[in-house]
């Protein structure tokens, strides 16, 4: 790995050190554009172009039996615990859904705000170097929480044949999926927004991938809703005197798996402690290969008071306070895609079975942004009603207004009610 170190760098300087990726809005644009006005032909000609497979499979969609049939190919071990996984997210995500408020303001004037789920949902799940059924748990069960229907899950195909990965397939039977398209990149964001021949539209789409398929969400945003616009993986652990250096190397590399893109920063006002981490951390990433060439951040602060406070104002995507000083400042932190607190509890519990979810707010996005949660799949709608009297009541405010933005036709509407 990369390593550069600062001392008491301000956020702005830290955060630069991991520039965003390379615009891609022009690619993606005609990529949109040409699934909107071709259809599933379309997909197939950008399958050869684009997919890993380059392959452009004759159906689109994976059939039921081929979904169903891959929890015969995972070893029982494996599916337990992808079971595990299902389990704990859709605790977490149930335990978040809202059942909506009933007012009465005044007598016979009711407004209640319903939560509803959205009737039908997207979810991309990624091509890498290896299948992430994961992240179909992640997705899928929290928009089943949320109460949606339908649930279409959109990935390229993983072999030469364009068959999906059985393991994303065997994902999608745990979870209750049966609507699997092989399409991949910007072009499925599209088809999901637009809906082709073979695939009908969604009103959310949600889930992680490359710039192109980030882009592709920025750009359908107001055609369906998104949950967020994810970027690369990050990570800052701030860490005191007492915390182990080898631990949190490994939380590092972990986070280095997932590209040579990743922010990775490991803060801590013990100069020695940092030096244990950057030796562990070269130790141990020269044994794996998996491991990614990333850049950490080395970053020496005054004490955890100020440790915390650069890592809150960077907003990172996952935050680990490791050591007693670290752990005893959790109640600072208020920008943060979600925190592990405590030795124990390593980032790699919540990519996959502490029951949080692991797609997050990054690029600093914290700052505005939370997890996928059920909210994403759910969407607030008042229901009015009013008696004789109340409208009579309200007429007379309502008309008043009305009329002095210049809508008088507003104010009789209100006003014929009396």
């Amino acid at each position: 790995m990369r390593i550069e170190r600062l001392r008491q760098p301000g956020p702005q300087a830290l955060r630069a050190l991991w520039p965003p990726p390379a615009g891609v809005e022009s690619d993606v644009a005609a990529i949109v554009a040409k699934v909107r006005a071709g259809g599933d032909e379309a997909l197939r000609e950008l399958a050869e172009r684009f997919d890993p497979a380059g392959v452009a499979p004759d159906r689109l969609a994976v059939p039921t039996e081929e979904i169903e049939a891959a929890l015969g190919w995972a070893e029982p071990d494996l599916l337990d615990a992808m079971r595990i996984a299902v389990a704990n997210v859709r605790a977490v995500a149930e335990a978040q859904v809202a059942h909506g408020t009933v007012l009465e303001l005044e007598p016979g004037q009711i407004v209640e705000v319903a939560e509803l789920p959205v009737r039908r949902a997207g979810v991309y799940i990624p091509s890498g170097r290896a299948p992430y059924p994961s992240t179909v748990i992640m997705c899928a069960v929290t928009a089943r929480a949320a109460g949606v229907a339908e649930i279409a899950v959109c990935t390229p195909p993983a072999v030469a044949d364009a068959r999906v990965h059985p393991l994303i397939l065997a994902a999608c039977a745990l979870c209750g999926v049966h609507e699997v398209y092989r399409v991949g990149g910007a072009q499925a964001i599209a088809a999901l927004a637009f809906g082709t021949e073979s695939i009908p539209r969604v009103d959310v789409i949600a889930g992680p991938g490359s710039p192109y398929v980030q882009e592709a969400k920025r750009q359908v945003s107001g055609v369906v809703g998104i949950d967020s616009i994810a970027g690369p993986s990050e990570l800052v652990v701030v860490a005191t005197d007492d915390a182990d250096p080898q631990l949190i190397a490994f939380d590092l590399l972990a986070q280095a798996e997932h590209g040579a893109d990743s922010a990775l920063a490991a803060i801590s006002p013990d100069p020695l402690l940092l030096d244990m981490v950057v030796e562990a951390v070269g130790r141990l990433a020269a044994e794996r290969d998996s491991v990614t060439d990333a850049l950490l951040a080395v970053v020496e602060v005054e004490d955890a008071a100020a440790g915390v406070a650069l890592a809150d104002a960077i907003a990172p995507e996952h935050l680990q306070l490791v050591g007693d000083d670290a752990e005893d400042l959790v109640e600072r932190v208020h920008a943060a895609g979600c925190v592990f607190i405590g030795e124990m509890a390593g980032t790699a519990f919540g990519d996959y079975v502490a029951g949080s979810n692991h797609v997050l707010p990054t690029g600093g996005a914290a700052r505005f942004a939370s997890a996928l949660s059920p909210r994403v799949f759910r969407r607030r709608m008042a229901r009015v009603s009013l008696t004789d009297e109340a409208a009579a009541r309200l007429a007379p405010y309502g008309a008043a207004i009305a009329r002095a933005e210049g809508f008088p036709v507003h104010g009789e509407s209100m006003e014929r009610r009396t």
